[in-house]
């Protein structure tokens, strides 16, 4: 294990590079613009696995971008871990808030910033670096199967498939994910819950085109005005959903999670320096930490409607949209909510203004088994590294593929990964503390040796 660690040490300068190199490609799934850029940067990350002599990579195509999948097999394997990561990242936009260019990495202080650094190059590409550490230095009796998708930022629509058709490629003991966090950079946690995602776009039309507000306002209703009496309507004044059987199906914690929780630190007043306000909100009888891992939301993610551009124009517009995400916890099911939100629509949009929904997107909730052998082993890597017990948590973000791997593949899932929640994903000067992920490619590495470990082996 010595040899593992000095190894690490030794190429973290050469990881650094590589980590740049990884971070300039502007592999941006949702916008078309990129498609070359995601598809390089696929066939990049099939050189690392290839450079490792893994016996398998292969990338399969999608009705998107392909899914790269690699395979290490040493002989007589004791375990079989499936790893998933993905390789594609968020837009840039607001570009101007940036400090330094989105895909020209740079090191400012301890961080690593960049599109993507925190969500999820970093996270991926340190624990590929760790199984290159282990292969160089020990013998690693672990079959590793790595399925690395580039559409997990628009909703994984083709994993799913994937996963379907591929079953007994994809057969391992548990699911290594790597797509998360931990609490601070002196608080190291496991994430064994996150919430589901349903997202819609919301269409009202009004006249059959914009009219000149002065001739006609005031004579018809106006979709703007519908639409933002329409979202007043979604949340009462104590912050609750209002759609009809919203919280139907939402269950409380357990007594053993409601301990789990309290262990976990907090401070409002930090939460607001990450966010930038100065009061917190949200469903009432809830703290905040209960707000964003064990309950259900409805967010406005963007209105457009009529005239938007500098200086004025008097229109009335003949449509307005909203984009509609809500965060669901476990036993709601997306199509359950997308019934109650036309159920809401139907009973409250006037009969003058034409509505169409469309749901983008959805994935459903899941939580993981605390008490796995898989589960025991990173909690005890995180405590050799860090010096003390990690905290479990929920999380208010959505990981799709979590929740079908349990479902098709019957297999459960330990997320662990080394990003913070003020690294600012999906915004501007996104990042990385490259201490905090140095540390976590120890973990990593401790985390294959309390496999064997807690195996008996």
């Amino acid at each position: 294990m010595e040899k593992v660690i000095s190894y690490l040490e030794n190429n973290w300068n050469i990881f650094l590079e590589r980590l740049k190199e990884f971070l300039s490609i502007p592999s941006i799934s949702t916008l078309p613009e990129f498609k070359e850029e995601v598809r390089k940067t696929a066939l990049w990350l099939g050189d690392i696995f290839k450079r490792l002599e893994f016996s398998r990579v292969e990338f399969v195509e999608t009705r998107g971008y392909p899914i790269l999948f690699a395979e290490y097999s040493p002989p007589n394997p004791e375990l079989t871990i499936l790893i998933y990561g993905h390789y594609d990242v968020q837009p840039v936009d607001p570009e101007s808030e940036w400090i330094s260019k989105p895909f020209e990495p740079e090191i400012r202080g301890d961080c690593i910033y960049a599109r993507g650094a925190s969500d999820m190059k970093s996270q991926i590409l340190a624990q590929i670096f760790v199984t290159e550490a282990w292969l160089a230095n020990e013998s690693l009796p672990i079959r590793l199967k790595y399925i690395i998708e580039g559409e997990e930022e628009v909703g994984s629509p083709n994993i799913r498939d994937f996963l379907e058709n591929n079953k007994d490629l994809l057969f391992a003991d548990f699911a290594l994910n790597c797509d998360a966090g931990i609490h601070s950079p002196d608080i190291p946690s496991i994430t064994y819950g996150l919430r589901g995602l349903a997202y819609f776009e919301l269409e009202l039309k009004g006249p059959k085109k914009d009219l000149h507000s002065g001739l006609y306002g005031g004579t018809i209703r106006n979709p703007i005005h519908v639409l933002c009496e329409l979202i007043a309507k979604m949340h009462d004044d104590k912050g609750k959903v209002t759609l009809p059987g919203f919280y139907d199906k939402v269950t409380s914690l357990t007594s053993e999670e409601k301990e789990l929780l309290a262990q976990v630190p907090f401070s409002e007043d930090e939460w607001k320096n990450i966010t930038g306000v100065t009061e917190l909100y949200g469903e009432e009888g809830f703290n905040t930490l209960e707000r964003v891992g064990i309950r259900p939301t409805l967010d406005v993610n963007g209105i457009v409607g009529g005239f938007t551009g500098k200086g004025a124009k008097t229109v009335l517009p003949s449509e307005a949209r909203a984009k509609i995400s809500m965060r669901l916890v476990p036993n709601q099911d997306p199509s359950d909510v997308e019934v109650s939100f036309r159920n809401f629509l139907e009973s409250n949009c006037p009969k003058e203004i034409s509505w169409r929904l469309a749901l983008h997107s959805s994935a459903p909730p899941a939580v993981m088994n605390l008490h796995s052998v898989y589960m025991k082993s990173a909690e005890k890597a995180l405590e050799r590294e860090f010096g003390r017990k990690p905290v479990f948590k929920r999380e208010g973000g959505s990981v799709p593929v979590v929740a079908w791997i349990k479902e098709i593949l019957k297999m459960d899932t330990v997320m662990l990964g080394f990003s913070l929640p003020d690294d600012g994903i999906h915004g501007p000067n996104e990042h990385q503390n490259l201490s905090v992920l140095k540390r976590g490619t120890k973990v990593y590495a401790y985390f294959y040796q309390e496999l064997l470990k807690n195996l008996g082996k």
